[in-house]
């Protein structure tokens, strides 16, 4: 599934702004405030097609209402945009949220850009915040040690109450979990907005009571870093022709490809000539097992199905789910306030079939990325291929992951996924830009639903695998040792 959100995108400033009082200016008084409000009401309830996967509709009308309540009482852009998170996050989808890259460019200055992050890379093991890499000069924050206490709140009850501003699909908390790491893979993290906007610093520093793996407690004062400092530890911008992959050999006779990224919508690398030169290679050497290596990759593009394509020898049927849209065209009244890269998303369930329930089911076209059918392609692959996975995945690596093991392509290694076997919400987006805050919203369009139910969860590995303290002490890639370790005896 095409995810298009930072198409439109504006970069934040990389200096530090003041946040703006909404109350400074007659336009953002309250009766204004309210009135942004009733533009997200109307264009969800109208157009998001997920708005009631999980919640009837007259939760959802009772949450628009004390949303109302509470966004005009709001005094500056900081409370604004955490309320609007917070309501946003419990339509529970991983693709409804005030986007952090489709803020305007002021915006995201003064929410973003602040000296108001901390200076370590972590993960989360259950509620331990575990740190991977010191970003500060404080040499005795090495890997493992654990975060206990910040400013003396509990590292377990920060990651609770920054939980509910995060995006996700249905009940699947290891995917928000996730996202509140800080692993120096985007431009934006989860956790430093959100923490930093709940939990500044105090004079521009941070009071850390750490444990360390080796020796006793010590609290320890750390300077906050800005956004352009954690931005440093971020390779450089590729080129639109970069290989987005790399194939590489860690063992004999075993191939890795590695796949961090399937947003293939601004690039002019050609993805698909790379899969057949990979493929063309693995069969000239003889590799006898193939990891993907989908780690971090939340998806985009529907590249997995041309993995699958070298791996059957005939047409294989995918999994359907329907695709639905709630509109057949948009609103007059909501048209100015609905950015998006294609205008045709404004008419986008003209020729849908009416299915009941406020519903369009959408017919399938030429151009349409989403296959319900798979079609071999050589070389073929005939050796054992196995996917690491973790909670990243979760649209696009999501489904390709289901498809492999549904099918017994191969097998997953790893973490549970990301997203959700009732189905999620995408394809296209309007970016709903709400006048008086100056806040934007992502807005999905098309919804796919399954057939028969579902449960509420990721895809739970074949071979369940997840990062321990000593792992990270040690820097060792324990799922990646046990793939090799597997095919090497297959």
């Amino acid at each position: 599934m095409i995810d298009r959100r930072r198409v439109m995108a504006g970069a934040a400033a990389a200096g530090v702004a003041s946040l703006t009082p909404l109350s400074a200016s007659a336009a953002f008084d309250a009766a204004a405030l309210g009135n942004d409000i009733a533009i997200l009401r109307r264009a969800y309830t109208l157009l998001h097609p997920g708005l009631t996967r999980y919640v009837t509709p007259q939760s959802v009308a009772a949450r628009f209402d004390r949303l109302e309540a509470d966004f005009a009482r709001q005094e500056n852009l900081r409370d604004a945009y955490l309320t609007l998170s917070r309501f946003l996050a419990t339509v529970r989808c991983g693709h409804t949220y005030a986007n952090f890259y489709n803020q305007s460019d002021k915006t995201a200055a003064a929410l973003f850009a602040g000296r108001d992050k901390l200076p370590i890379e972590f993960r989360w093991l259950d509620e331990r915040m575990i740190v991977t890499k010191n970003r500060s000069r404080d040499a005795r924050l090495v890997p493992g040690t654990e975060v206990v206490e910040i400013d003396g709140r509990a590292a377990a009850a920060i990651l609770r109450e920054l939980l509910p501003l995060v995006r996700a699909d249905g009940g699947n908390d290891a995917k928000r979990r996730a996202l509140l790491e800080v692993r120096a893979t985007d431009r934006y993290e989860t956790f430093d907005v959100f923490f930093g906007l709940l939990f500044p610093p105090k004079v521009g520093v941070f009071r850390l009571r750490v444990r360390p793996p080796a020796g006793a407690e010590a609290t320890l004062d750390l300077p906050a870093i800005d956004l352009a400092e954690r931005r440093r530890g971020l390779p450089a911008e590729a080129g639109e022709n970069v290989p987005k992959w790399n194939l590489n050999y860690p063992a004999e006779r075993i191939a890795l490809l590695k796949m961090s990224d399937w947003n293939m919508y601004n690039t002019k690398w050609n993805w698909r000539a790379f899969l057949d030169a990979a493929f063309a290679e693995m069969v000239d050497r003889k590799a006898k097992g193939l990891i993907v290596d989908l780690r971090g990759n939340e998806g985009g593009n529907d590249c997995g199905n041309d993995i699958i394509a070298r791996l059957i020898d005939r047409d294989l049927p995918l999994e359907t789910y329907e695709r639905r849209v709630r509109y057949r065209h948009t609103p007059r009244d909501l048209d100015t306030y609905l950015d998006t890269w294609d205008p045709s998303f404004k008419t986008l369930g003209e020729n849908a079939i009416d299915v009941g329930d406020g519903f369009y089911r959408l017919p399938r076209d030429p151009g349409d990325d989403s296959v319900d059918l798979i079609r071999p392609k050589a070389p073929r692959f005939n050796g054992s291929v196995i996917v690491l996975t973790d909670a990243q995945n979760s649209s696009a690596t999501f489904q390709f992951a289901s498809a492999m093991q549904t099918n017994r392509l191969g097998r997953l290694v790893g973490e549970p996924t990301g997203g959700n076997q009732r189905g999620i919400n995408g394809g296209g987006f309007f970016f709903l830009r709400l006048p008086a805050s100056g806040l934007e919203a992502d807005l999905p369009l098309i919804g796919t639903f399954p057939r028969t139910p579902k449960p509420d969860a990721g895809l739970t590995p074949d071979i369940r695998i997840s990062a321990s303290l000593a792992d990270i002490v040690a820097g060792r890639d324990r799922m990646l040792e046990t793939a090799i370790d597997l095919l090497a005896r297959a």
